[in-house]
């Protein structure tokens, strides 16, 4: 489970602040977080306000190529297959992850495709005006390690709900 934070609406032109993820499993305590340095001069001050940083403080987080390189091998080390980026946003969220993977390493290790978490609810509950956010237990704090393990626990609150059967 993956969420970002930016500073405008899409990479390259704007920059990943900040993401979490979480392994889905039934511990949750398989948590990565990077804090990235903005590549890019423009930046929104009001997309950026949501994450709680400024953007003298942005200037000092690090560099995006070190944070990914970092990521990859947290993947490399809790992910026993090829990871499967499930997100609350995916269109949002994985634009970043992927144009950053890319740009900085060269390859995605998630691949071409991710999963959006309230897609997968709503198909499930067959009602598309429902949604999951009910079953998060961390509050959603914009913190994106919060966040991803509140999206987490709603999506182990789903399986047991629809396939009690499945384990992770």
């Amino acid at each position: 489970m993956v969420d970002i934070e930016s500073d405008g609406p899409i990479p390259g032109d704007y920059s990943m602040i900040s993401f979490g993820a979480v392994v889905v499993d039934t511990t949750l305590t398989k948590r990565f977080s990077g804090k990235l340095k903005p590549i890019s001069d423009r930046w929104i001050p009001e997309a950026l306000a949501v994450s709680g940083h400024a953007r003298e403080e942005t200037l000092r987080f690090e560099e995006p190529k070190i944070v990914m390189s970092g990521f990859h091998a947290w993947l490399a080390d809790h992910c026993r297959d090829r990871p499967m980026f499930i997100s609350d946003n995916n269109g949002f969220d994985w634009q970043f992850i992927n144009w950053y993977f890319h740009h900085f390493l060269g390859e995605n290790p998630f691949g071409f495709s991710s999963t959006n978490l309230g897609s997968f609810y709503k198909g499930l509950v067959r009602d598309t005006s429902k949604n999951f956010k009910h079953l998060r237990k961390t509050k959603h704090t914009h913190d994106p390690v919060d966040d991803a393990v509140g999206n987490a626990e709603a999506f182990l609150a789903i399986i047991e709900q629809f396939s009690p059967k499945i384990r992770l």
